[in-house]
């Protein structure tokens, strides 16, 4: 039996100045803790290739990707970003992409895989947001689609934040339905409208959060019936991050991943994750909060055997 199908690349982690504090380090930092502890061997990694401009582009204008890619942007629209502009950077954005359209090709074969990065869902057509410059859910859904792999998608965005350019980006397809679960009381301060958005109070625990999905996860896969379900699994759900104001636990994320896994897995609908946010202080910890979608991925791969 095969194992599960871990994507990683290298240029994952993208230098950035002294001091920034989002943690561009996690992403070594997880490959290594799912080596280091058995989850993943080497023979299990796969690794992705450069996406083309053009695939970008067919989810963003080519003057906004041509801009970011040569280093053109202005400074207002590289401070919404929130990350500072470097060659390795767009490597390193484009590798990503190209990370997510390899998870959801895996998918589609063997049943589920994750990506060790992905998940930026903040990222609209015309300009990044909130730490994500090109938006790799809709980039990949487009790229599958146009070579005839799927035709129907369920996006299921547990991010603490909601996947506001996500929504907007297929506000108008009916053959994409985003359903986001997110603080109410958090970025991005102006909402856009998903197919079903869930806005979650501040300080939610694990039992009521997971009640929660439990009530709309199910029947959302029963009646959209998708060809692929793309897993956005953000940790700042976590009562220790310094961005989320929910109140997850370690034991309620796994749990988290348990859910949403089993149940697509068990009704055969294939599912690619990604890792989504997190912002925690202690690295260490926000690394293995990260590693819970790899865990409970690699149980439910082998419990069902895929």
């Amino acid at each position: 039996m095969p194992d599960l199908p871990i994507v990683y690349h290298p240029d994952y982690v993208a230098p950035l100045p002294a001091g920034h504090r989002f943690p561009m380090a996690k992403f070594g930092g997880l490959y290594d803790r799912l080596v280091g502890d058995g989850v993943a061997s080497i023979n299990q990694i796969h690794q992705p290739t450069l996406p083309t401009l053009a695939w970008v582009e067919q989810v963003h204008a080519s003057d906004y990707v041509n801009a970011y890619c040569q280093g053109g942007l202005d400074s207002k629209a590289q401070r919404r970003i929130g990350l500072p502009w470097s060659p390795a950077l767009v490597q390193r954005t484009r590798m990503a992409v190209g990370g997510t359209i390899l998870t959801a090709k895996l998918a589609l074969e063997q049943g589920v895989a994750c990506n060790t990065a992905g998940g930026t869902h903040h990222a609209f057509p015309t300009y990044g947001s909130g730490f994500c410059i090109f938006n790799d859910l809709a980039i990949s859904v487009r790229v599958l689609q146009r070579a005839g792999l799927i035709q129907t998608v369920l996006i299921v965005d547990l991010d603490v934040h909601q996947g506001d350019g996500t929504a907007c980006i297929f506000q108008d397809d009916p053959d994409v339905f985003t359903f986001s679960m997110h603080c109410a009381v958090n970025f991005p301060s102006a909402k856009q409208q998903s197919d079903l958005d869930i806005p979650l109070p501040a300080g939610m625990e694990d039992d009521a959060y997971l009640q929660t999905l439990a009530a709309h996860l199910p029947d959302l896969l029963s009646q959209l019936n998708p060809d692929l379900v793309l897993y956005d699994a953000g940790v700042d759900t976590h009562i220790g991050d310094r961005l989320g104001k929910l109140a997850l636990t370690d034991t309620g994320l796994f749990r988290r991943e348990m859910q949403v896994l089993s149940t697509c897995i068990a009704a055969r609908y294939p599912i690619a994750c990604v890792i989504g946010g997190g912002y925690a202080e202690d690295l260490d910890a926000l690394i293995y909060r990260h590693s819970l979608l790899h865990r409970a991925a690699s149980d439910v791969y082998r419990q069902y055997r895929l």
